[in-house]
């Protein structure tokens, strides 16, 4: 189980929208145990696909190590489609292993559902609501080439911008591997 670098929040591969996987193979199924590695031991709850420098669409949840989550499986969703989003507009505080030392409050909706496919390759529907329906999100928007930090304006921006400045230059204070160049794991 190689652990893989994290890609900070500038990197190229962060901003592009992900293609979509075509089809199951032994290098996806590695690639998703790689990355339940790579998320659990930086203490993260999600962790999306292009974080990790491969630009396809899939990420990863565990909510297990959270309080009241405990029973909660894991979740691959691979090329996922989110085809409603409801309920009340919610503000809650976000944190991301690609922008580390960061958490600001962002607005989402409270509810969504989503298509996707699971690590068999088998499609899935879900509706999910409240703090799994934000890491859903969160992680949804990476696959689109969007972060938390996107969502700031004004004041809340521009309070972060020097830890984002540390972070461009890859100075930023991490226990877990962060890659140093943009390269593109195909």
């Amino acid at each position: 189980m190689p652990i893989l670098p994290i890609y900070p929040y500038d990197a190229q591969v962060l901003r592009e929208e992900t293609k979509a996987v075509d089809a199951p193979s032994e290098e996806l199924t590695q690639l998703i145990v790689d990355m339940f590695a790579t998320m659990h031991l930086a203490n993260g709850i999600g962790l999306a696909a292009n974080q990790v420098g491969v630009g396809k669409s899939l990420f990863v949840v565990d909510l297990s190590p959270m309080e009241g989550y405990e029973e909660q499986k894991p979740l691959v969703m691979i090329n996922p489609e989110i085809t409603d989003m409801w309920g009340d507009e919610i503000n809650l505080e976000e944190g991301c292993l690609s922008v580390p030392n960061v958490r600001e409050e962002v607005v989402r909706p409270e509810k969504l559902h989503i298509r996707y496919r699971d690590a068999n390759f088998e499609p899935q529907e879900l509706e999910a609501d409240e703090f799994l329906a934000r890491v859903i999100q969160h992680e949804y928007d990476h696959l689109e080439g969007i972060f938390f930090t996107d969502y700031l304006r004004g004041f809340r921006k521009r309070l972060v911008m020097p830890v984002l400045k540390k972070i461009r230059r890859g100075e930023a204070e991490v226990d877990y591997a962060m890659a140093n160049d943009a390269a593109v794991v195909k």
